[in-house]
């Protein structure tokens, strides 16, 4: 996995936490960084059920199809069709099944 915006070594560029977990609470439930080209991610089994990420997963992807519609003049639909379609495709194939620790 790359990115052409990588940054160089030695700098995290962190994301601020959104505006309404600031002023209501709440508990981050993932974070997922790209180090040299690969994912790595930390998550909290925030949910009772495992199929409540399916639709945290889903909400994700609306997202990322709002920010591609408003930076990149791309449609909503058409980024979800895209980001469905290759995850699909890496659940029935991984390019990169990485590793899972419990740290916590």
């Amino acid at each position: 996995m790359t990115d052409e915006s990588a940054k160089p070594a030695g700098k995290f560029e962190a994301l601020a936490v959104p505006p309404p977990a600031l002023e209501l609470g709440g508990y981050e439930v993932l974070r997922a960084a790209i180090a040299e080209g690969n994912l790595n991610v930390s998550l909290r089994r925030a949910f009772d059920e495992p199929e409540t990420w399916g639709i945290l997963l889903a909400d994700v992807a609306r997202h990322i199809g709002r920010i591609y519609a408003l930076e990149a003049g791309m449609r909503e639909e058409e980024v979800a069709e895209k980001v469905w379609a290759v995850f699909e495709a890496e659940m029935q194939r991984p390019t990169d099944i990485g590793k899972t620790n419990a740290l916590s």
